[in-house]
């Protein structure tokens, strides 16, 4: 970021484990993006403002403030103050239901955008919706599915605007406790891949899904028996568990467009699942949909 380029906002998408910031320009610009590891889960209500103050340490001027828009688990009853969810059917929310949040430093005006919860059957999320707002936003005229693969794999059904319904797979979190945690991670890689072996173990869960936690098992088995490489188990474990899911998410799926929002390797993963079903699938770069979707809600901020 050069001396004549000062940021107008500041975009932040303060998630469970991690903290990223971005310093916009009005119009959507992105000049700069900061990191950080410290997410929610880490921390105290009265801790995220000074989390926030260090990170923007060096572009924070006197006598200047700038509005600060958030998405994710900052809003969450444990984060730094909890935002209201909004009912589905709805568009997804924007900075009039906002949570603004009274801070101690002038130099920041911090609003915490809502999430979006479901009564039947039972769900909510938070930071998503700023995503699916990002993908109306690149795409107004979209009628579709988007799915958002992460920790808790999200499937939104949009149309006219909306998000009509959403259900959420613990499918990432439950990837990683089997791989780091059960049995299975003496026999898992840490990373790799392996194509052929994904999309078998996919065929075998949609197939036979109430055979998952048998063919999980012999993972483990065949690691001993047969020196299974663990690259091998690995893309199996993957997908044997997006299998499982794509099976339950059929309704959402099926006979539909979809995009997919994510971090370019599980996005992928997802894509080629779909695709391998015939399924009209579009990857999009999840940082470009939450920058898209904050920034959207910069501008009704403006307009306000």
């Amino acid at each position: 970021m050069t001396k004549t380029m000062k940021p107008d906002w500041i975009a932040v998408d303060w998630g469970t484990t991690h903290l990223r910031l971005w310093l916009m320009t009005a119009d959507g610009q992105a000049l700069q993006r900061i990191d950080s590891n410290k997410g929610m889960a880490g921390l105290r209500p009265d801790h995220f403002e000074p989390v926030l103050i260090d990170a923007l340490r060096d572009h924070l001027e006197p006598g200047v403030t700038l509005p600060v828009l958030i998405c994710g688990m900052a809003g969450s009853r444990q984060g730094w103050a909890e935002a209201r969810y909004v009912s589905v059917p709805c568009k997804p929310p924007g900075i009039d239901q906002a949570t603004h949040v009274p801070t101690r430093d002038a130099r920041i005006d911090v609003h915490i955008l809502p999430g979006i919860k479901q009564d039947k059957p039972a769900d909510v999320m938070r930071g998503e919706e700023t995503q699916i707002a990002g993908v109306m936003q690149i795409d107004p005229d979209f009628d579709g599915i988007v799915c958002l693969p992460g920790t808790h794999c999200k499937w939104a059904h949009i149309s006219a605007g909306e998000v009509v319904s959403f259900r959420t797979f613990l499918t990432g979190e439950m990837f990683a406790l089997l791989s780091e945690q059960s049995v299975l991670r003496h026999s898992v890689a840490d990373d790799g891949w392996d194509g052929d072996a994904f999309t078998d173990a996919l065929d075998q869960a949609m197939s036979r899904p109430a055979a998952v936690a048998a063919e999980l098992f012999s993972l483990r088995a065949e690691a001993l028996l047969t020196d299974l490489d663990p690259v091998t188990a690995r893309s199996r474990l993957s997908g044997l568990l997006i299998g499982l899911e794509l099976a339950a998410a059929k309704p959402y799926w099926l006979g539909q467009d979809v995009r997919i929002a994510g971090a370019a390797k599980i996005a992928t993963a997802y894509a080629d699942a779909l695709s391998a079903q015939a399924v009209p699938v579009t990857i999009l770069d999840a940082e470009t949909v939450t920058l898209a979707g904050l920034t959207a809600a910069y501008k009704t901020l403006q307009d306000a």
